[in-house]
């Protein structure tokens, strides 16, 4: 097993005197996929900026890899639709990396087509691309992607993530993921963690689909009944809110610091 690059442990985050992470432990792993799933208001963005070094935890431990290279590519980027900027001149203002790996990153996201388009006029998929092509140009370690397909057609999603793992592979990256649904992942993930706060369940993507509170919590529900979804634990004796205990905080409580 390689060395990990990342590597969380318990770590804990309140705001407000509310728990928001909750002894969270995770590991990433050079050309690994993770997966993080859960509903609205569980924590997923406050652990993205954690991991990103924006947000400081409570407590826990958090070791990085020295001078780990990190690419992120967040869910939106609002350009100005009057500003005349095209692809070419976007990517040209990456203050990360080398230009001369910009022909490279180019042809691996298949974007050549797009370089004379102006920023503002690209659909949500081909926006995602060039994002994406952004993001390795410094040839990060560790790739932090946020919702990277959405607002893209079910076809452009199953070309992202195919990228998405032809990146991971051609720069033996680690590649930490939010997403919304597990089966459309299913083929390019390798690690799939279940978070409300804390971690309720995690493990190869078949194992955590056939999961009793994986199936609940995706059981087709509307987006209002899966913020109010409670998992119940097999390894101990507490409640996935732990209101009582830790005072959790609810997608209601705190959505700001989903």
């Amino acid at each position: 097993m390689s060395v990990s690059l990342l590597t969380l442990q318990n770590v804990c985050l309140s705001f407000d005197e509310r728990r928001v992470l909750d002894r969270i432990n995770l590991s990433l792993f050079p050309g690994q996929i993770t997966t993080l799933i859960g509903p609205n208001g569980s924590g997923k963005s406050t652990l993205i900026k954690v991991i990103l070094g924006l947000t400081k935890a409570d407590s826990g431990e958090i070791e990085r890899r020295a001078k780990l290279r990190i690419g992120y590519v967040p869910q939106k980027v609002n350009v100005d639709e009057s500003l005349p900027l095209t692809v070419k001149g976007f990517l040209k203002l990456s203050r990360h990396g080398s230009q001369q790996d910009l022909p490279q990153a180019i042809e691996l996201l298949g974007i050549e087509s797009l370089m004379t388009r102006q920023v503002s006029k690209l659909s949500g998929g081909e926006m995602q691309r060039v994002l994406l092509a952004r993001a390795i140009l410094a040839r990060p370690q560790l790739l932090v992607l946020d919702e990277p397909v959405q607002g893209v057609d079910i076809n452009g999603q199953i070309e992202l993530y195919q990228l998405i793992t032809q990146i991971a592979q051609s720069l033996n990256a680690a590649v930490f993921m939010v997403s919304h649904d597990l089966h459309l992942v299913m083929a390019s993930t390798d690690h799939v963690i279940c978070l409300n706060h804390h971690i309720c369940c995690e493990g190869q993507p078949e194992s955590v689909a056939q999961h009793p509170e994986f199936a609940k919590l995706f059981a087709g529900e509307e987006q209002q009944q899966l913020a109010v979804y409670t998992h119940h634990h097999h390894c101990d004796d507490h409640d996935h809110e732990h209101l009582n205990q830790h005072q959790v905080v609810t997608e209601e409580d705190n959505t700001e610091h989903s």
